[in-house]
């Protein structure tokens, strides 16, 4: 099982659509008065946009910025959503279903114009790979502005202030500051009240398995993994490797001996199917994590850098 890994995007090619940040409205009528807020320049990996507006009709592409335009109430700005990883959050159900979904994974070319947009938002950097007719600059020369979830281009360790920084990020640009700040705030508490009660405790070894036979894939220490791990009692044994997501050989995971392995929960291969694959793996007998059975799970969504991170750090503590 394999899934998009977080590289660098670069150039597609995109008709020409109206641009909320780049053009004002012709002919003789007078100038729209400003929305508070605006105009808001953001410089999001590498790329400076100004917007004079809210965008009206965006596309969000990976679930964890589909749920980040949901939590900050904007619903009737997003005009197509595709790529879920698992179930959407049961509170975000409703108006998730409200919303066109566009593909399964990332929608083609041809599926992305169909929305009309005027912002695409993705999680991944895959989410603008070139050869699939969606990179940034492209969209930019099309007068559709965009945004790159921070992890995905991050060149260092990601934290929760970087979550923090998405939200607020993402509130700005739709001119919902007050929601955003609203979230922090209660984000921030939650995660408070998580280390009163983790303190004291003797940090566990924790191997991360996403995925893989021949090899392992697992959280590196670069992606907010590395930190939701720490905040709730543990410790990643491959957090030295500078990537969010790598693959590592069975026998680094046999030699870093984990107390837990940290299963995430996405895709056709189920949990206990990789329970099963580990524990009838002769190779991992001697792993302390196995030979205890100590397994703890996370959906894949809980792992990135989304409103989700604060309650995965709960929820790993509390199994841990």
């Amino acid at each position: 099982m394999s899934r998009p890994i977080r590289v660098l995007a670069a150039a597609a090619l995109l008709v020409p659509l109206a641009a909320c940040s780049s053009t004002d409205s012709g002919g003789d009528a007078k100038p729209a008065a400003k929305a508070a807020g605006f105009p808001y320049t953001v410089t999001n990996c590498g790329v400076k946009t100004t917007y004079d507006a809210p965008p009206k009709r965006a596309v969000t592409m990976n679930q964890h910025t589909t749920e980040v335009m949901l939590e900050l109430g904007l619903k009737d700005h997003i005009a197509g959503t595709a790529y879920l990883d698992d179930k959407v959050l049961p509170k975000y159900e409703k108006a998730y279903d409200s919303i066109p979904v566009l593909a399964k994974e990332y929608p083609s070319y041809e599926k992305l114009l169909s929305a009309n947009p005027d912002f695409v938002y993705g999680g991944y950097a895959s989410a603008f790979l070139a050869g699939d007719g969606r990179s940034r600059s492209a969209l930019a020369k099309s007068g559709i502005d965009s945004r790159l979830n921070v992890e995905g281009c991050a060149k260092k360790s990601v934290s929760m202030d970087d979550v923090y920084r998405e939200v607020r990020e993402v509130g700005s640009t739709f001119g919902v500051r007050g929601r955003a700040e609203k979230w922090v705030s209660g984000a921030k508490r939650e995660l408070a009240a998580t280390a009163k009660k983790a303190k004291g405790r003797k940090p566990l070894s924790v191997f991360v398995y996403d995925s893989g036979d021949k090899t392992a894939f697992t959280a590196g220490g670069r992606g907010i993994g590395n930190d939701i791990i720490a905040r709730a009692g543990g410790r990643n044994v491959f957090g030295d490797v500078d990537k969010s997501f790598s693959d590592a050989s069975w026998e680094k995971v046999v030699e870093r001996k984990p107390d837990t392995i940290l299963i995430l929960d996405y895709g056709a291969t189920t949990v206990a199917q990789k329970k099963k694959r580990l524990l009838e793996d002769p190779a991992l007998q001697d792993v302390p994590a196995v030979k205890n059975k100590r397994f703890a799970v996370l959906p894949l969504s809980d792992m990135v850098t989304g409103v989700r991170a604060p309650e995965a750090v709960r929820k790993l503590a509390a199994q841990l």
